[in-house]
């Protein structure tokens, strides 16, 4: 009798002490995998972080102050006697540094584009500067319009007065033949040029 009433008491402390035994054990597990849950979620929000911030890099702009480049702008003005031209050019950059300065990639000068006898003029570069209301052309400069086909290495057209200047060798030809000078200008909307410094011509006889 003894021994089963001591079998019958010790049952019930043992099956609390199994129960203790597995919450101990459970404790000792979140114990070890919560940190590991909590660091894991840390690493993963620090390398969103990174890898955000590398995106926001790479799609900023390289130079926030670089300068603003117009693909084929078209500029159309007037002089100061309201005859129009017309400026064009494959890209077209304002100067950092001077903002009155606006360089041309390949530009072409229209004048007087609505008239009977347009005269235009291409160059491989151009300067124009606002506040001067200067076109400075250079590099191949070419001359066409009506009857007169010339070539020279600069021009400057002042979009104030509407003329045409040029100081280097100008050859080409007109409706009286083959010319050569050191100097020219184009007035009258192309009407009229005048040709300056060893003059050289070889008339045409029709």
């Amino acid at each position: 009798m003894t021994a089963a009433f001591a079998d019958q008491s010790h049952t019930p402390y043992s099956a609390d002490f199994e129960r203790w035994r597995q919450r101990s054990r459970l404790v000792r597990r979140l114990r070890v995998i919560l940190p590991a849950v909590i660091g894991l979620i840390l690493l993963t929000m620090v390398g969103f972080v990174i890898q955000s911030t590398l995106a926001g890099v790479k799609d900023k702009p390289q130079d926030a102050d670089a300068p603003i480049q117009l693909v084929n702008p078209r500029f159309l003005g007037r002089d100061d006697k309201g005859r129009a031209f017309v400026l064009t050019a494959k890209t077209a950059i304002r100067d950092p540094k001077d903002y009155q300065r606006v360089m041309l990639d390949t530009p072409m000068l229209i004048l007087d584009e609505e008239g009977p006898r347009p005269t235009r003029i291409s160059a491989k570069a151009g300067v124009y500067r606002e506040d001067k209301r200067v076109l400075n052309l250079e590099g191949g400069v070419k001359l066409n319009g009506g009857d007169v086909n010339f070539a020279t290495a600069t021009s400057i057209f002042n979009t104030a007065t509407g003329e045409l200047e040029g100081a280097g060798e100008i050859k080409g030809a007109g409706a009286l033949g083959e010319i050569i000078a050191k100097s020219y200008g184009v007035y009258d909307k192309g009407e009229r040029m005048v040709f300056k410094g060893g003059v050289h011509t070889r008339v045409e006889s029709h």
